[in-house]
């Protein structure tokens, strides 16, 4: 068995000591993680670095649409959006994204009768409608979905989480590789040695010393990524994201939560109250039944009481489904410490339920800030570079892992590392499983496969080693 490059230090006798066995242990976990994680690692990378990019590209992509020539007349909202209807009879307005500024168009999101989510944009100065597309085929919304789903749904979901822990005992595993192993040099440990790009030593340093010093940004993407998957984050939020009764006035609930606002992978309500269930309206109506001819508040309302909360420009109005239905307006700020989310009875105007930053308790603050750092909205532009360059960093990794093994690599091979008898890896990575449910019913399957299957078939032992 060829031994791996250590990180610039001298090296020890190939003796099989019990830190000789913990190294290859380790070798071998880091080695199959990474033939897994990779593929996806690359795909999460390069999509995030597009959708970390959405503001900049939208603006350049359908400028027409967004941006407009600001005058002193306005058109209300509510006709704005009667004008969509018009021209969309066949459509249903589920949400409103009403203009962040002088210059900028309102957005009326509407549902086609063949399913589809289209935005249309109108003028607000002159109620002119600009144009429209499809929220599902623009290349944000393409990278969006092959982040979150890989575009197959709740089972691509449940793989990219399952990457994203495979990641983390990738990280562990490589910081565990890259620590010296005999006497400490710079070269190869802090400074990569890119003497030779033919050689193995540069592709071995062009891994570890970026490694070393992305592991943290990566550590974090990976983390602050987890809380909006499916099994581990729906999870996590049933347990943290909870808010006293108070909060609802003794007002009715439905059994629908918030977070189902947010489909299509739609962030249009925060993640710390996609738990929240939604009140019901027209409970003041006469033994609970609403009358039939009871008057609705209008949108241009809905949007003054809004705005006379202090919910800063950016929030978005969700449309009442149905007789009980309220309007919804939620604020997912690019700072946390400003989320709202408001539920509004649509006949008396009369806020239901209302959350924001000071009702969060120490875990959805911390996930809010990790997601709005996570999506470079925090910090404008330096926010994006520095996600940017986390990216940048998994890319290299992964490209460089994957050149280095093919450099190592036996012919007709896979070149595994070979099996230990140690068992302080296993330990490390169960204690993963248990953090992370999906990682640890993978973690059975891989030892099962390895312990009862490939080491006892000879040909298979020989083909992956």
């Amino acid at each position: 068995m060829r031994q791996p490059f250590s990180a610039g230090i001298d090296t020890e006798p190939a003796l099989e000591t019990g830190k000789n066995l913990l190294y290859r242990a380790v070798w071998r976990w880091h080695f199959y993680a990474g033939l897994f994680v990779i593929p996806f690692l690359l795909m999460l990378a390069t999509t995030g670095i597009i959708y970390l990019f959405k503001p900049q590209l939208d603006a350049a992509i359908y400028r027409p649409l967004l941006f407009v020539q600001p005058t002193a007349e306005t058109v209300s909202y509510t006709q704005q959006v009667e004008a969509v209807q018009q021209a969309y009879p066949e459509a249903a307005v589920t949400r409103v994204f009403p203009a962040v500024a002088a210059n900028r168009s309102t957005e009326v999101q509407i549902l086609t009768g063949d399913g589809e989510n289209w935005m249309v944009f109108v003028n607000p100065h002159t109620g002119q409608i600009l144009g429209d597309r499809n929220e599902e085929r623009t290349l944000s919304a393409i990278a969006l979905k092959l982040h979150g789903e890989l575009m197959i749904g709740r089972w691509g979901d449940y793989l990219i989480e399952l990457a994203a822990c495979w990641g983390l005992v990738l990280l562990l595993s490589g910081l565990y590789l890259w620590l010296p192993r005999g006497r400490f040099r710079w070269a190869g440990t802090l400074i990569p040695r890119l003497g030779n790009p033919d050689g193995r030593v540069f592709w071995r340093d062009l891994h570890a010393v970026p490694g070393f010093y992305g592991l943290l940004l990566v550590g974090f993407l990976i983390l602050t990524g987890l809380p909006w998957t499916g099994f581990w984050g729906a999870t996590f939020a049933n347990v943290w994201a909870r808010f006293p009764d108070q909060k609802w006035q003794n007002v009715p609930q439905s059994t629908v939560l918030t977070g189902t606002l947010n489909q299509h992978g739609e962030h249009a309500v925060p993640w710390a109250a996609e738990t929240l269930p939604m009140p019901q309206s027209g409970h003041h109506a006469h033994s609970g039944a609403i009358a039939q001819t009871q008057a609705t508040v209008d949108l241009d309302q809905i949007i003054g009481i809004a705005r006379a909360s202090g919910i800063s420009p950016g929030f978005n109005i969700s449309l009442p489904q149905g007789e009980t239905g309220v309007y919804t307006v939620a604020a997912p700020a690019s700072n946390p410490t400003q989320e709202v989310t408001m539920h509004i009875d649509q006949y008396s105007g009369e806020v239901l339920a209302q959350v924001g930053w000071q009702d969060y308790g120490w875990v959805p603050k911390a996930v809010s800030m990790g997601i709005a750092i996570h999506m470079g909205q925090y910090l404008g532009l330096s926010n994006q570079l520095l996600m940017l360059l986390a990216c940048l960093i998994t890319i290299l990794l992964c490209v460089s892992g994957a050149v280095m093994w093919w450099k190592r690599r036996p012919s007709g091979r896979l070149g595994a590392p070979a099996r230990s008898p140690i068992k302080v890896p296993l330990a490390i990575v169960a204690v993963l499983g248990l953090a992370f449910p999906l990682l640890g019913f993978s973690l059975v399957l891989v030892l099962a496969l390895d312990f009862l299957v490939i080491a006892r078939i000879p040909a298979l032992r020989r083909t992956l080693s």
